[in-house]
């Protein structure tokens, strides 16, 4: 089975639903080492992405070049620029697919945009930031089975992995004591959001 322009406006309106209810959570653990913004952000992304309504593109590439071009119409920030970035290594993997992509393509497909992100944000693997969960969800996804509960069980795991260690980057850095006990927001976000996306989806 193949995954649609459709698909993804589908996925994309799942998280913004789950953006909503987890908003304030998210900026919660944003303040701790931060500005305290993060889910309020995340919040306006997602919803100029389901704004821009990527099932009036005509195929894959298209939908998610479409939902990057309103991510960074819609902020410039350091958030912005990397979903931004992650939508367009999405386009990129599936044109090298013939503007198709399966289940199983998804572990290549989220490697890619993990080495993508950590490109774009200069972070390094252990760094306690979202890198940290795209590529845990990569391994599962190629341990199998290829689902979204696999992707969110993941997300969830490798929060409570680096859960007592210090961010190694960011502002957060500073202070590497006070960063132990504070869950990254981006880790967060994944863990948070795909667990609800999930549920949604088994429902």
């Amino acid at each position: 089975m193949t995954i649609s322009a459709a698909d993804l406006a589908d996925f994309i309106e799942r998280l913004d639903a789950a953006s909503a209810r987890h908003e304030q959570a998210l900026n919660a653990a944003d303040a701790r080492l931060g500005d305290g913004d993060t889910g309020s952000m995340l919040k306006r992304i997602l919803a100029a992405m389901v704004a821009a309504d990527a099932r009036q593109s005509d195929d894959l590439p298209g939908a998610a070049r479409r939902l990057a071009q309103a991510t960074m119409k819609e902020t410039g920030s350091s958030l912005g620029t990397l979903v931004a970035t992650a939508l367009m290594t999405l386009a990129r993997q599936a044109d090298a697919r013939d503007g198709v992509l399966a289940a199983g393509d998804m572990a290549d497909v989220t490697s890619a945009i993990a080495d993508a992100v950590a490109e774009r944000g200069k972070a390094s693997a252990g760094d306690k930031t979202v890198l940290d969960s795209l590529q845990a969800v990569a391994e599962a996804l190629r341990a199998g089975p290829a689902t979204e509960a696999t992707a969110a069980s993941a997300a969830r795991a490798a929060l409570e992995e680096f859960r007592g260690r210090p961010c190694r980057i960011g502002r957060a850095r500073m202070f590497p004591e006070r960063s132990m006990d504070a869950d990254d927001p981006g880790m967060l976000a994944a863990a948070l959001l795909l667990d609800d996306v999930e549920t949604i989806d088994a429902q």
